[in-house]
C-alpha cells in the first residue's frame, strides 16, 4: 500500500501539517522521532525545540490561566505520565504542554504516529520511498519535511547543566520570562542574529554583554551601529565562555571568559546566557536530494509556496526557515504545506 502523505517531524509544523491533512481525509502518517540518547544530546527528541522551553507566552490563543485544567481534559491519559507536572496555578502554558496538545489534536482527527526516526529516503522515482531507523519501509505519493533546526551550543558540560534554568538559544522565545527581567545577561555571537537577540534583550535586561571571540562583529555594518549605538548593550570583545556558573536555586550567576589574546579568563555575573551561534537544519537524512540554500535549508523553489526542488516533496518549518524561527511561523508553514500536498495530490488524482 502506498501512503497519501507521511509528514517527518513533529514540531508545531508536522502537527499542523497533519492535523490539516487528516481533516482533508489523506489519512497521514508522521514519524515523530525516537527517544534515544543520541536525539537526547542532539536536541532532536520527538516534539521538537519547543518542547525544550519553558513558558510560551506569544502563542496565540494560550493567555495564562489555570491550563492544567483544560490540559487534564484533554491530553489522553497514556500521555499525562510523559509530561512534567502540570501547575495548579494561573501560568503561561509551557513548551512540552502546548506539544503535547498539538500532538493531541493531530491524533484527534485520525493521525498515525510512529515512533522512530527515518534514516534515509529515496526521491529519485515514484512514489516516494522511506526507511526507517527500525527497518520499517514504506511508499508515498506526498513527502512533508518538517524535521527543524538545532541551536548550535558551545558543547559545555554545565552549558547543558543549565539548559531552561538560564541558557537559552531563543531570546524571543524566553527573554521576557520572570527570572531574566532587570538582570545582567550574556549573548554569545558576532553575526546579525546575536545583535538582534542583543537588542531584542535590552527590552528586559539591566544590561546585555555581547561576547565575541574577535575584535569585530561580522554582523552587517547597520547590525553593528545598532549594537555600538544601545547604550544597554556592552560588547565584550576577544572573549569565548569557558564555563557557565550558577546553583539550583538561582540558575545561572554568571558566566567565566576566556580571553583569546592571552588566555587569562575573568567572571562576568549575569542572570542567564543566550546563545547566537547559528542552527543546523536537520536534514542529513535526506542526503543532498532536495536543493538547498547557501546556509543547508531546504530551498522553496515557488514563492509563497512549501514546494521543493522535488515533485511531491514539500517543506514546513525551521528546516526552510532561517530568519523568522518562531513556533507560529512553523505552524503557519505546516498549514501552507498540507494545503500544497493535498492539492498536488489531487492534481495527480491520487487524492
Amino acid at each position: 500500500m502506498t501512503e497519501r502523505v507521511v509528514i517527518i517531524g513533529s514540531g508545531p509544523a508536522g502537527w499542523s501539517a497533519a492535523i490539516y491533512a487528516a481533516r482533508a481525509n489523506l489519512n497521514p502518517l508522521l514519524f515523530e522521532g525516537a527517544v534515544t540518547e543520541e536525539n537526547r544530546v542532539n536536541g532532536t527528541l520527538p516534539l521538537g525545540q519547543l518542547s525544550l522551553t519553558t513558558e510560551v507566552e506569544n502563542y496565540a490563543g494560550f493567555p495564562a490561566g489555570r491550563l492544567d485544567v483544560f490540559i487534564k481534559s484533554a491530553i489522553a491519559d497514556d500521555r499525562l505520565p510523559y509530561m512534567p507536572p502540570l501547575a495548579e496555578e494561573q501560568h503561561a502554558v509551557t513548551g512540552p504542554e502546548l506539544m503535547e496538545l498539538m500532538r493531541q489534536q493531530a491524533r484527534n482527527f485520525g493521525t498515525r504516529i510512529v515512533t522512530d526516526d527515518v534514516v534515509s529516503v529515496d526521491l529519485s522515482g515514484r512514489p516516494l520511498q522511506i526507511v526507517s531507523s527500525e527497518g520499517m519501509t514504506l511508499a508515498t505519493h506526498a513527502l512533508i519535511v518538517a524535521t527543524g533546526a538545532r541551536a548550535n551550543y558551545l558543547g559545555l558540560p554545565s552549558e547543558e547543566a543549565f539548559k531552561n534554568r538560564g541558557v537559552s538559544a531563543c531570546a524571543i522565545c524566553d527573554g521576557a520570562l520572570p527570572r531574566f527581567r532587570n538582570r545582567p545577561l550574556v549573548v554569545v555571537g558576532g553575526g546579525d542574529s546575536a545583535v538582534e537577540e542583543a537588542s531584542y534583550l535590552t527590552k528586559f535586561a539591566s544590561v546585555v554583554h555581547l561576547v565575541h571571540r574577535r575584535d569585530q562583529l561580522r554582523a552587517s555594518r547597520i547590525m553593528q551601529q545598532r549594537a555600538a549605538d544601545d547604550p544597554k548593550i556592552d560588547i565584550v570583545w576577544n572573549h569565548v565562555v569557558d564555563e557557565v556558573l550558577g546553583n539550583d536555586r538561582e540558575g545561572v550567576t554568571s558566566v567565566r571568559l576566556k580571553s583569546t589574546v592571552d588566555q587569562s579568563t575573568r567572571e562576568l555575573p549575569c542572570g542567564g546566557m543566550f546563545l547566537a551561534v547559528g542552527h543546523t537544519p536537520n536534514t542529513t537524512f535526506l542526503r543532498g536530494q532536495l536543493e538547498m540554500t547557501p546556509k543547508g535549508y531546504i530551498r522553496w523553489t515557488r514563492p509563497f509556496r512549501t514546494v521543493t526542488s522535488v515533485e511531491g516533496v514539500f517543506a514546513a518549518g525551521d528546516v526552510a526557515d532561517d530568519y523568522y524561527r518562531q513556533a507560529i511561523t512553523s505552524a503557519g508553514t505546516g498549514c501552507m504545506a498540507a494545503l500544497d500536498a493535498e492539492r498536488y495530490l489531487a492534481e495527480k488524482g491520487l487524492e
